[in-house]
């Protein structure tokens, strides 16, 4: 369904946003204050799983935007493209930052490098894509408008990497939110911007920059 905005009155458009900074900016500035230290994952799935339930008690949304797997064929080229070129500047940063991080987790813990191949896509990528991308656009997006909208969820993705105490995750995140917040408009699969999200939380692990968005470093 097409983010259309002025078919709302301007009480209920005041509402939502304000709504939309109480959950997305008052909620999330009071958890990075009392729960320092506190991994953000289960409240992610837990988040997730509510955004997922709003989701489908919606008349108005199409389940087919939680899969419709026909749209990677479409985005997988533009998706991979950016990837490769986030590749090349990850690494090129990394030997001018600091060399002895290149690809520091897989070579001293491969392990748990493994483990987060795995779960980071499903335990942390989904949820996020669930709440930043399908609940905000379908709560949200008529409020805001198509180009709103866009601003709003990487606003508000950026802002919650705030809890990582550092000015990388922030930056990256709220660049990454543009990214997956417009290839959702486009593709209208949760399935496409999860691939993607997973991809980039893949390539900072791996490269040498996960420690800058990991709660347990």
């Amino acid at each position: 369904m097409a983010v259309i905005a002025g078919d709302l009155s301007a009480g209920r458009r005041v509402y939502l946003v304000a709504e939309y900074l109480v959950l997305f900016f008052v909620t999330v500035a009071a958890f990075i204050t009392f729960a320092r230290g506190v991994s953000p994952i289960p409240f992610l799935v837990v988040l997730g799983a509510g955004a997922l339930v709003y989701l489908l008690r919606q008349p108005a949304f199409d389940r087919q935007d939680l899969w419709r797997p026909q749209a990677i064929r479409t985005q997988l080229r533009p998706i991979l493209t950016l990837w490769v070129i986030a590749w090349v500047a990850a690494i090129a940063g990394l030997l001018v930052y600091d060399s002895s991080l290149l690809f520091g987790l897989p070579r001293t813990q491969p392990v748990l490098w493994a483990v987060i191949m795995v779960a980071y896509p499903l335990f942390s990528a989904y949820p996020q894509e669930l709440i930043f991308r399908a609940f905000l656009f379908q709560r949200y997006g008529r409020a805001f408008g198509p180009a709103g909208t866009i601003v709003a969820s990487a606003a508000s993705f950026g802002f919650a990497h705030i809890f990582f105490h550092n000015w990388f995750a922030v930056i990256a995140s709220t660049v990454g939110g543009v990214l997956f917040a417009l290839r959702y408009q486009r593709s209208r699969s949760l399935l496409t911007t999860t691939i993607e999200h997973g991809l980039y939380g893949i390539l900072l692990f791996t490269v040498g920059l996960g420690q800058f968005v990991y709660h347990g470093g």
